[in-house]
């Protein structure tokens, strides 16, 4: 069975309180980050959101994890079968500045594996099977991330470095061949037609299933946090029945956040929340949840 995670932590700092894996100025980064992760894996979520949009990411983090906490990751859960670790990239046609972090983050897929492969020996599960599309617009970007790294970088072990030998020969295989790319769907209009992105992204693609993430608090910044309900409302609802028109599981992640503006999911009213999107498989768990809670 595929590992359809049910909550991701994310890396949102919309906390008030800071991070205990902080640095003195309240910011989250470099080893802490790597330590939040286990936490929130030991705690629970079974997915976290690696984020390179807008900021740095350490693209070692599963050495990090698994040389740091190998009793853990040995004999708690797995990585990659029991919890998922899914990259978050910069879309290329928007971040321009950004879009070669992009390239840094797909390499470190298939290094990551080598480095599973090390430590669970064969028949491991990939550590990194999805990448997240931020501000996706059209089916066109998410192919785009697949075949650069399908084309690009799986592809590259058949180039010719020197003297008949092949990068393959040179530093081996690269695996995962292929990745999941997930849409991060945040803007009125291509939340409304999310299921036009999807299925045109689906034909001809032999996929078991296809994630779906529609961001909700964002979109109440733009449009106000009624609009913003509705808007989600109607894009969850044309994934239904582009579910039932494909035969094709579709899993929709819910990018909200505590405060009521923003999605009110926080710990006082999870159940709630849950009720109001019954059709969505994963919610995410932003830094206020995590940290501005007792």
């Amino acid at each position: 069975m595929p590992l359809i995670p049910k909550v991701m932590s994310t890396q949102h700092p919309d906390n008030a309180s800071p991070a205990p894996f902080a640095d003195d100025t309240g910011v989250l980064r470099g080893d802490g980050e790597v330590e939040e992760a286990v936490d929130v894996f030991a705690l629970g979520c079974d997915e976290q959101m690696w984020d390179s949009e807008g900021k740095e990411a350490d693209n070692q983090v599963v050495r990090k994890l698994l040389t740091g906490y190998p009793d853990f990751f040995q004999d708690d859960i797995r990585l990659g079968a029991d919890v998922a670790l899914t990259l978050r990239v910069p879309n290329p046609r928007v971040e321009r500045d950004m879009r070669k972090s992009m390239v840094e983050a797909l390499q470190s897929v298939s290094s990551s594996w080598d480095m599973a492969e090390g430590f669970y020996g064969d028949g491991h599960v990939a550590p990194i099977q999805e990448v997240i599309l931020p501000l996706t617009t059209s089916a066109e970007e998410l192919s785009m991330v697949e075949a650069y790294y399908r084309k690009v970088i799986v592809g590259q072990e058949d180039q010719a470095v020197l003297g008949g030998q092949s990068v393959k020969d040179w530093v081996g295989e690269f695996y995962p061949k292929s990745i999941r790319v997930i849409p991060l769907i945040e803007d009125m209009e291509h939340l409304f037609y999310c299921d036009h992105i999807v299925e045109e992204y689906l034909q001809d693609r032999d996929l078991p299933y296809q994630r779906v993430f529609l961001a909700r608090s964002d979109p109440a910044l733009n449009y106000g946090m009624v609009a913003a309900e509705l808007i989600l409302k109607v894009g969850l609802l044309r994934l239904h029945n582009l579910e039932v028109k494909l035969g094709l599981p579709l899993y929709p992640i819910i990018g909200a956040g505590s405060a009521p503006f923003r999605g009110h999911l926080g710990p006082t009213n999870v159940e709630r929340s849950l009720a109001e999107y019954p059709s969505a498989q994963t919610f995410t768990v932003q830094s206020a949840f995590k940290y501005d809670y007792d």
